[in-house]
């Protein structure tokens, strides 16, 4: 493992994942392909920190991470906004990805709109009526500019399993996330660290675990009775209402 890069850790506790362990025969063996979101456009923006963080610790534990910048997405429904440069850009990363981080800010109670707008984006369908996230790993985090909350990894919760994601079990909220950034751009060591350390940890074990597995973990008996053509042809028509 390569800590360079991880002041806040202590190379003592730190271990590389045992890849022999939960990885099938016939795993490609290529490192995790891991995309990140996040969702605040503000010059100061404490969820792509976050974000950033995570991608830092990913790569530690020897995935491949990729960082999505949300600033121009247009809006959904809009003429030919499907064709946009930073749909097709986002778009692509999704198919190109193994599992996904998104860190949002809290705002109002809920998630933010650009989160929001990033993941309605996300296609349902486009191929044999899978959806392109089908299968694939997702770990949610979340910061608030007061008390600890967790509204907003709640709500991305719901929207992973709509999207048919394997949501890890644990997760990250961190209050008041000017305070713990008040250094700078690092996360200081502290337990909001070590529970962002925790959540890709164990984002990456269980993308070993079931990436060689998946489409067998989403094959489902009413889609096989259905026939795929019937089931692009629905779940299509689903995407465009």
């Amino acid at each position: 493992m390569d800590l360079n890069d991880l002041p806040q850790v202590s190379a003592g506790a730190a271990a590389a994942i045992d890849v022999e362990s939960l990885v099938q025969p016939g795993d490609p063996r290529h490192a995790p392909r891991i995309l990140l979101l996040y969702g605040s456009l503000r010059d100061v923006s404490y969820s792509r920190k976050v974000a950033e963080e995570g991608a830092r610790i990913l790569q530690a534990l020897g995935c491949e991470t990729r960082i999505f910048d949300p600033a121009g997405l247009p809006l959904p429904d809009d003429g030919a906004a499907a064709d946009h440069p930073k749909v097709q850009e986002l778009r692509d990363l999704v198919v190109w990805s193994e599992g996904m981080v998104w860190s949002s800010p809290e705002r109002h109670g809920a998630m933010t709109a650009v989160m929001k707008l990033q993941i309605d984006w996300l296609p349902l369908s486009l191929k044999g009526g899978i959806r392109t996230t089908q299968g694939k790993t997702l770990a949610v985090m979340q910061v608030s500019g007061g008390s600890q909350s967790f509204n907003a990894v709640n709500q991305m919760r719901i929207l992973g399993r709509w999207m048919r994601m394997i949501t890890i079990p644990n997760q990250s909220s961190i209050p008041k996330a000017w305070l713990e950034f008040a250094e700078g751009e690092r996360l200081p060591d502290g337990p909001f660290f070590r529970r962002v350390y925790d959540v890709m940890e164990e984002l990456v074990k269980f993308t070993w675990l079931t990436r060689g597995r998946k489409d067998y973990l989403v094959d489902r008996y009413s889609e096989r009775v259905e026939g795929v053509e019937a089931v692009h042809e629905r779940v299509s028509k689903k995407s465009t209402d």
